[in-house]
């Protein structure tokens, strides 16, 4: 059991090691540059959709 244990470790590791292919500096820089506009973007729709909402809310239901 425990032989099989190794076993697979080594495999693993041999895989990660040699086998995969990693991104280089410059594809994980744009990848995380697209992944951070898309997130603001998001948040800034969320804000307006939020603020609209808020308006509405208030118009509707004054304090």
């Amino acid at each position: 059991m425990f032989k099989k244990f190794v076993n697979y470790c080594k495999t693993c590791y041999d895989e990660l090691a040699h086998k995969t292919t990693w991104p280089t500096r410059a594809q994980l820089t744009h990848s995380a540059v697209i992944v951070l506009s898309a997130s603001l973007i998001i948040a800034l729709v969320v804000f307006c959709m939020d603020s609209v909402f808020r308006f509405v809310m208030q118009t509707i239901y004054p304090n």
